[in-house]
Formats: structure tokens, sequence, C-alpha cells
């Protein structure tokens, strides 16, 4: 069972350079039939005006979703473009992730009823992200690990995820031990899945709230599926001035509460409900 209409989020705010390096690597992608859900938190004029400069390229079907900036409201605009979009199939990444050229093809072929994927990504210094060019990601090169070490990015382990080898990636797959956890960066499952836990947990911020969405689907009764050396993107750098120690205590208690109560439900999340009020049981 394939998905009939793909999505994919991708969330920004204030970030239109890296974002053209993203939107330029969806513009490349082997399969072509999917949509390009932007999920903006506020950002400035420029960003749109850079969606609309890509929707003229006339290569990807653009949705923008935007909502007023009002600090880090993250899981707010990713619950808003779940609820907006009639696809039934969703990825989520990051407007600073630049796929690999199989990336859709990749979820899509993967996707199976009752699970959620858990892709890989590539954390680049931030000489080799800007150093990064629109046909360096559409000649393929910037996934060529041998490309990016010349270009001073370290060279170790983490580069293994390029390999062009699909029987190394299995292998890489199935003796990884990460767990299979959602990740905003790279996972994808189906949008009806999405709707039965409630979304994102709002009462989530910077940190750790892509690890509880992930928790929830498993207490629903989801299972997920390891391929992070199956497809991944590449991170580019940025600073992370939004994430605050007293935010993670907070957050570390709700996915401590989440995982001993079994809770599914995000009662703060697409709908304002409670599991009562929801009919959930």
């Amino acid at each position: 069972m394939h998905p009939e209409r793909i999505g994919v989020v991708i969330t920004t705010y204030n970030s239109p350079e890296w974002l053209a390096k993203v939107l330029t690597g969806y513009e490349n992608q082997s399969l072509s039939e999917f949509r390009v859900i932007i999920a903006d938190d506020g950002s400035r004029e420029d960003t749109g005006l850079l969606i609309d400069t890509y929707r003229e390229h006339g290569i990807l079907d653009i949705d923008h979703v935007w909502q007023e900036d009002d600090g880090f409201r993250k899981c707010e605009i990713l619950n808003k473009a779940i609820a907006q979009t009639d696809c039934d199939y969703l990825i989520f990444t990051d407007g600073d992730c630049i796929p690999e050229p199989g990336f859709i093809e990749t979820h899509r072929r993967l996707a199976e009823p009752g699970y959620f994927l858990s892709g890989g990504y590539i954390k680049l210094t931030m000489p080799v992200s800007k150093a990064i060019s629109d046909d360096d990601i559409r000649s393929g090169r910037v996934f060529d690990a041998s490309w990016l070490v010349a270009q001073g990015q370290p060279k170790n382990h983490k580069l293994w995820k390029l390999s062009r080898s699909a029987l190394a990636r299995k292998l890489l797959n199935a003796v990884t031990p990460a767990a299979a956890s959602w990740n905003g960066m790279n996972s994808s499952t189906w949008t009806k899945d999405l709707m039965a836990v409630n979304g994102f947990n709002e009462d989530m911020q910077y940190g750790g709230l892509d690890r509880e969405l992930g928790e929830r689907l498993w207490n629903y009764g989801h299972k997920s599926r390891q391929i992070r050396y199956s497809t991944v993107c590449l991170h580019l750098d940025h600073a992370r001035g939004y994430s605050r120690p007293d935010v993670w205590a907070k957050n570390r208690a709700i996915r401590k509460a989440v995982k001993e109560n079994g809770t599914f439900w995000a009662d703060n999340g697409i709908t304002k409900q409670s599991t009562t009020d929801a009919g959930k049981t």
C-alpha cells in the first residue's frame, strides 16, 4: 500500500538563504508527484518573496502556511499544516535540510500502514553550509562524501550515510544502535495517524518536541522503522538562540508523563479537546 498524495512539510523561520538551497533540492527529486508545504513560524516578507520565486519556476507545487511571529511556536504551525492538507502521507523536515535526490521516492517506497519512518541527516559545518551552491545541489555532487570532505567537512563515520551501496545502507540500518525515534529533520507517516494522536503537543517548545510525537505514536500502537541510512538530508549549520535549560526541563517532564501514562492524545494539539471530550478511550 503506497501513499496516493505525498506532502513534505518544511518548517522555516527567517532563513531564506538556507530555504533556497532546500527548495532547490526538492526541485531535483527523482519523484515529482508531491506537494511542498512550508510551515512558516512568522518569517518576514523576504521568505514569502523567495517562495513566490520558486513557484514561478513551475517545478514545485507549494503551499505556504504562515502565522504571525509570536515567539517559538513550531508545534502550532505544524498542526496548522497538518490540518489544512489533503495529502494522505506526510514527510517532515526543516528549512535547513537539503534532501537527497531520492528522498521523496524512498519515503514513498518504504511507507507501511501502522509505521512511521525515522530517517537520517548529516550536520554540516558553517563553512561547508555557506559554500554549497545551487549547481552543487542540482549536480548531486553535494551528496558525495569526498566532495564534502574537500570543502572542509570532517571525515568520520557519519559520512557512511552517503554510501552508494544499497546493501551497505541496509546493513547499517540493521546494526545501528540508534532508536527509530521521530526526528523533525527526516521522518514520515500517515496523516490519519497524526490526526489520531491530535498532532503535535503545543505545550512543547524547543527541545524534544519531535521525540514526544513519536512516543505518543508508539503509545497509539504505531511501530517505527529505521531508515537513517536509506535516505538522508544535509543539515545546514545555524545558531540555536531559542535553546533554554528551563524549557528543556519542562519538555522532559511532559515526555516523562507521556511514557509513564501511555498517553497518545495531545490535549493541546490540532483540536483543543481532552481525551474524554474527543471521545477517546
